[in-house]
């Protein structure tokens, strides 16, 4: 049942933001900013944690989860370290992630030959 409802609610984010891509004007980036902004103030919200639990990994893998997670490392962050906690939560709770795309993406910037799309 667990994974169905990743499955599920995954693909449903997912969904969103390919009918988003096919039937507005917005450009992709607009729309993935647009999905971190939503997981922030959903978990400022209170209401992400609840989907969190429900779905797991299907509701923290898309770029919402990313807000998420950046809302959940600020708010520990304040808890612990006051109001400077709000300047460091974030990039501490996303600190591994961000630090593998970043390695994985030279990686392949320096496996991989450059040439034009034409």
């Amino acid at each position: 049942m667990q994974y169905l409802m990743a499955f599920l609610v995954g693909g449903a984010l997912c969904g969103v933001g390919q009918i988003l891509i096919d039937r507005t004007s917005l450009t992709p980036a607009r729309i993935l900013t647009g999905y971190v902004t939503v997981g922030v103030l959903l978990t400022a919200l209170g209401l992400y944690e609840p989907l969190v639990k429900l779905a797991g990994c299907g509701a923290t893998v898309p770029l919402c989860g990313f807000g998420y997670t950046l809302a959940k490392g600020v708010e520990q962050a304040v808890a612990t370290d006051g109001f400077f906690g709000v300047f460091a939560g974030g990039g501490t709770a996303c600190a591994a992630g961000v630090g593998a795309a970043v390695f994985f993406g030279l990686l392949a910037a320096l496996l991989s030959q450059s040439r034009d799309k034409s």
